[in-house]
């Protein structure tokens, strides 16, 4: 990221009030530090588990300007008295395992989606200057359950813009692809099983898998308010690889002088083979080096276009493939990532 879109991001949020649901996730975690070194004049971390809340208080040295809340996004009257006086949400809170959500369909349409038109009536109430959710590629054509509920979260977020009345609040989204090292992630599973067993599960060594750093995946949500008008996904332009090749970068770095098997097993209940960052309802997509950003062209009772909006830096899209599945193998920039 530049010098000067740096600047812009922590004019942004430098004494404004944050909240971060999902705040003691691997990702939220993240961004919390990120965005405290931004100056903010409170940032308030919305959660479920409590014990998780004083480990990263003890982990930060108990910063004076953060504020740790329990509660659940299911919960609409608590996250209503957590918004208040509120400028900017980070909308982290998820069900994010693949098999847990098939196996659990309706948990994860009460958290994913449920959960989230209560984080959009909760920031329309209270007046919120801007929400920015946090998406995945499964949504781009999903086959499962995780997917689909994420993709139906965005449709929440990206509509709630048409129906806010007077309320001052924007609402958009970034898209991420597989997060290195968080928790729920491949890494951190190989690692104990290479450590306990001498051997790490591979579903399938075909699959293909878009890979981002922890560090990244938070800097493109503060660099996201900086740009959003409402409405928008953003997209950071991500490398991806094979999971056989993904195993083999990640036995050489960490396990060179040892033996480790490597044992197929199979894909895992609505898991798709590849994954896309763009999907043909995705409508005007704008791009520059590092991001996209999609722009859907939705018409609902204001009569309002949002795909003639310009970004400073951004142009359109020219590529063909909506799905930019095979353009970004790269296995020497993954290997940097994990």
């Amino acid at each position: 990221m530049g010098t000067e879109n740096m600047a812009k991001n922590k004019s942004y949020i430098k004494g404004k009030i944050i909240l971060i649901t999902g705040g003691t996730g691997s990702i939220g975690r993240e961004l919390l530090r990120q965005v405290l070194r931004e100056h903010p004049a409170q940032v308030r971390v919305f959660s479920r588990d409590e014990s998780k809340q004083y480990s990263l208080l003890e982990e930060l040295n108990h910063p004076g300007n953060l504020r740790l809340l329990i509660g659940d996004v299911r919960d609409k009257e608590r996250l209503n008295f957590a918004f208040k006086n509120v400028d900017i949400v980070f909308h982290a809170a998820a069900l994010k395992h693949v098999p847990s959500c098939e196996y659990n369909p309706f948990e994860a349409v009460s958290t994913n989606i449920l959960g989230s038109q209560n984080v959009i009536d909760a920031a329309i109430l209270n007046n919120v200057g801007r929400v920015i959710a946090i998406s995945t590629d499964k949504v781009v054509d999903p086959i499962g359950v995780m997917g689909t509920s994420k993709l139906m979260m965005e449709k929440l977020v990206i509509n709630a813009n048409y129906y806010r009345g007077s309320a001052p609040t924007k609402f958009s989204c970034v898209r991420f692809g597989n997060v290195a090292w968080a928790r729920g992630s491949v890494l951190p599973l190989w690692k104990n099983q290479a450590e306990k067993s001498g051997l790490i599960t591979v579903t399938n060594g075909n699959m293909t898998r878009f890979m981002m750093s922890i560090k990244d995946a938070a800097r493109l949500v503060i660099e996201s308010i900086n740009l959003m008008q409402g409405g928008e996904t953003f997209i950071l332009k991500m490398p991806s690889i094979t999971l056989s090749d993904l195993a083999k970068e990640f036995l050489k770095k960490y396990y060179a002088r040892k033996k480790i098997s490597v044992k197929l097993i199979g894909n895992r209940a609505g898991e798709k083979l590849h994954e896309g960052l763009i999907g043909h309802g995705d409508g005007e997509v704008l791009e520059n080096g590092r991001m996209f950003i999609s722009i859907p062209n939705i018409w609902i009772y204001t009569g309002m276009e949002i795909g003639r909006r310009k970004y400073s830096g951004f142009k359109k899209r020219k590529d063909t493939d909506p799905y930019l599945s095979s353009h970004y193998i790269d296995v020497d920039a993954v290997r940097k990532i994990i």
